[in-house]
């Protein structure tokens, strides 16, 4: 069995399944799409992924047979259920649903407003995409802050690493790149201390990967 990612370096989306997979301990092929460069729309990409996103995952079976699956949620609920060993998700029914919720702040509330398809567009209708998507980028921290008060320790739920963390590190990435400052949130400037201590999050920071531009 083999497993390739399809992913971009400074795509927060791509930064999360590359924290999960290294979570799971899971060895993968790193394949760069340069999102920058109008990659995603070549003609071999989108017949693996029609909606010209990263990240894709490629799975190739022992008996050859490929499968693919795309948007980075999906994908590590897959991980997740197919290697249940080192979880991601917690087991408590209630719990799960609200590390689903957390994740779900970034991946719909925020990750979108400031994705380079939605700041393109805010640019050719003579908006400023770099002011752009500070407002949702700080509003949504402080949902993300407040519906993990109750319910994380060392890290967002309870004292081991969830899809939240792997959605919440890279946002957090985000926010810097766009300037936005978030030490307000002592709680979540923890969490991600915390996170970056483990060599998944470590590893999987954007500047470390083979395709990072270095300013």
């Amino acid at each position: 069995m083999k497993l390739v990612l399809h992913n971009y370096w400074r795509s927060s989306a791509s930064h999360r399944v590359r924290i999960a997979l290294g979570l799971k301990e899971l060895a993968y092929e790193y394949r760069a799409v340069n999102i920058i460069e109008d990659a995603q729309f070549a003609d071999d990409y989108k017949a693996k992924n029609p909606s010209s996103q990263v990240p894709t995952l490629e799975i190739t079976e022992v008996d050859g047979t490929v499968r693919v699956i795309a948007q980075s949620l999906p994908i590590m609920e897959y991980l997740d259920e197919r290697w249940p060993e080192l979880p991601i998700l917690p087991k408590d029914l209630w719990l799960r649903a609200r590390t689903r919720a957390l994740a779900e702040i970034v991946n719909s509330g925020i990750q979108p407003l400031q994705n380079l398809s939605t700041t393109k567009a805010v640019k050719k209708f003579g908006g400023d995409a770099d002011a752009w998507p500070k407002h949702f980028i700080a509003n949504g921290l402080v949902a993300f802050a407040h519906a993990a008060a109750e319910i994380s320790g060392k890290f967002c739920v309870g004292d081991a690493p969830t899809i939240a963390d792997c959605c919440l590190v890279p946002q957090l990435a985000s926010a810097r790149r766009f300037g936005v400052d978030y030490a307000e949130h002592a709680q979540l400037v923890q969490i991600e201390k915390n996170c970056l201590a483990l060599p998944a999050f470590a590893k999987a920071m954007p500047d470390r990967q083979p395709d990072a531009v270095k300013s």
